[in-house]
């Protein structure tokens, strides 16, 4: 099982990671995607990869996280405390979940 993890920029996982499958992630396996976001989770851009890999996605997991994009930087960023303790305490337990 392998895992991909990225916070959303631009409502994508970052492009490092999306290159990083795109020319290392070998066909048929099972895997796993966590993410933080500012605004929603948002898994296509990586998803697609994968569907050309004929991956088959065994679960996600995405939080709020610090986000300083466009007018928000005005105002300090939004969630900054995020992600916080129980956001880490959940990303774990959703782990130790995955089969």
């Amino acid at each position: 099982m392998i895992g991909f993890a990225s916070g959303i920029y631009f409502s994508k996982f970052h492009q490092s990671i999306l290159g990083f499958a795109e020319k290392n992630l070998p066909d048929d396996k099972k895997i796993f995607l966590i993410c933080t976001y500012g605004g929603s989770a948002n898994y296509k851009t990586i998803e697609q990869i994968l569907d050309k890999r004929h991956a088959s996605v065994v679960g996600k997991f995405g939080c709020k996280g610090y986000d300083t994009f466009g007018p928000f930087k005005l105002v300090g960023g939004i969630a900054k405390d995020h992600p916080n303790e129980e956001d880490m305490k959940n990303a774990a337990d959703f782990v130790k979940g995955l089969h």
